[in-house]
């Protein structure tokens, strides 16, 4: 028997015998790998939210020949915790507030631990009956939450940037792959939709990008004019990407509007919700979403604001057949699947064949905790935006460039009619501005245990704060805002005395 091979040994280090290791090793080395996240997990508030090495200095540490005889696991795990997985931006951490942070919860975590484990592929019924049920089991209550028909369906993804692919591959196919194709966005638009444009062989300057207004959001009089003059040029408009949730931002575009225009025209109408889209879980959110419900695609990413760990994306569309008519291809090599034919095979719903098991860390976080401690968290970070936006139009210091549509709030230093400032009272230049506040990014990067990023909003640099982390508090928010604060008029005064 295959046990009888295995050692019987305590030791951490990898078996005599081949690839193998002992019961207790195994356990030994989850145990303590368990250990480090927990206590990570205990001590995490009381670090940086971000920390990093430059590559000369881990190039000394890492570049190195792979050994010809193993080593104890627990002494290569400390190494890789040491020099390899601290060394990076904390997502986690509760004062992490750049780009899109992502805070797992513990279930979700030990979710993949056993998946990895079970080495499960989600590719089709016959492969993974319990997995392939299970995604369907979450896919349905996103449809349910999103307010889809019954029609509709879909798949969970690497992240935002495979569902818009898969979602610009449905929309061609829905068109009948027509010539001199068209793609529409806002210059507001994540990165993702051009690449999909691109990857799904439409000419670049076939990805139009239509100007935002004031509140960032799409221009829809101007992507009106945009389609008829395309039209008139001979070329054939088949998709807009809208945003519910602009990653800059948060904006949301107008979506009721867009689906009237898309209907009337017959344009594949796609929703990037990829940050903004759980919101709808809460009363709040469904409010401001509204208009979701009437689209065609739309992407999700539950490792975003559904405190799930990497990777959790999603692709819902609003009819699934428009996904499986372009990706069903059915090999020969796979016709033993033909046990599963009638149930969902996955597989024939997106881009990847090998496929990792992610509905389990959604199902067991949400078993384990409850949709109402969910919504709650969610409406949290609502809340605390609206607190941030609050306390920047109060202050003297701080003026804010775009309001807290979601949970994203951008704002910048500026004395401008302020009392603080003095004789500096009067409006800076753009340009100087610009300068300071870069200046008080970069004090709050290297002296301020929050982590924050920049945006730039009408034309304007700008301080961006994202509020998705579950364990955040109003505290978190204020104290950065307070260093920003107080960064701003250190500046200011240096730029006086100056």
């Amino acid at each position: 028997m295959r046990q009888d091979r295995v050692p019987d040994t305590t030791s951490d280090s990898a078996a005599a015998d081949g690839l193998e290791m002992s019961r207790e090793a195994m356990l030994d080395l989850a145990r303590e790998a368990a250990e480090v996240l927990v206590r990570r997990h205990g001590e995490l508030a009381g670090e940086d939210a971000w920390d990093g090495e430059f590559r000369e200095a881990l190039e000394d540490r890492l570049l190195q020949d792979p050994p010809e005889d193993g080593q104890p696991a627990t002494d290569v795990m400390e190494r890789a915790v040491r020099d390899v997985l601290s060394l990076t931006l904390r997502l986690d951490h509760p004062r992490c507030f750049g780009f899109v942070p992502s805070s797992p919860t513990w279930p979700g975590i030990v979710a993949d631990f056993l998946a990895s484990g079970y080495n499960v592929n989600a590719c089709n019924w016959l492969v993974a009956s319990g997995p392939s049920q299970l995604e369907c089991v979450v896919i349905e209550w996103f449809r349910r939450w999103l307010g889809l028909p019954e029609t509709a369906g879909g798949l969970l993804t690497s992240g935002g940037s495979a569902a818009s692919l898969d979602a610009l591959v449905a929309a061609r196919e829905a068109a009948g792959y027509p010539e001199r194709a068209t793609v529409y966005m806002s210059d507001q638009s994540h990165p993702a939709q051009v690449r999909a444009v691109k990857i799904a062989g439409i000419r670049p300057d076939h990805a139009r990008i239509v100007p935002s207004d004031d509140r960032s959001r799409i221009d829809v009089d101007a992507f009106a004019r945009m389609v008829a003059e395309d039209r008139a040029a001979g070329l054939n408009p088949i998709a807009v990407c809208a945003n519910a949730g602009a990653t800059a931002t948060g904006a949301i575009d107008p979506l009721p509007e867009l689906a009237d225009f898309c209907a009337a025209e017959g344009i594949w109408f796609h929703v990037d919700a990829a940050y903004g889209g759980f919101a709808i879980v809460t009363e709040r959110g469904k409010k401001l979403l509204s208009g979701i419900e009437r689209a065609d695609s739309i992407g999700l990413d539950a490792h975003k604001w559904f405190f799930q760990p990497y990777e959790a994306g999603c692709l819902m569309v609003r009819d699934v057949s428009t996904l499986e008519e372009p990706f069903g291809v059915r090999p020969t090599f796979l016709q033993d699947s033909l046990w599963g034919a009638g149930h969902p095979n996955l597989v024939d719903r997106g881009l990847q064949m090998s496929r990792s098991a992610r509905a389990l860390k959604i199902w067991m976080s949400v078993q384990t905790f409850g949709m109402a401690a969910f919504r709650e968290r969610i409406a949290n970070g609502l809340d605390c935006a609206a607190r941030a936006e609050a306390y920047i139009d109060a202050s003297p210091v701080l003026e804010c460039l775009s309001p807290a549509t979601l949970s994203i709030v951008c704002f910048r230093v500026n004395p401008a009619g302020g009392e603080m400032a003095g004789e500096m009272a009067g409006e800076m230049a753009e340009e100087a501005l610009d300068e300071l506040n870069r200046e008080v990014l970069a004090r709050l990067f290297w002296e301020d245990p929050a982590f924050v990023s920049s945006a730039e909003v009408s034309g304007k640099f700008a301080l961006r704060i994202c509020i998705v982390n579950h364990n955040t508090t109003w505290d978190d928010v204020r104290e950065v805002l307070e260093a920003a604060e107080r960064f701003g008029t250190e500046a200011l005064s240096s730029v006086g005395q100056g």
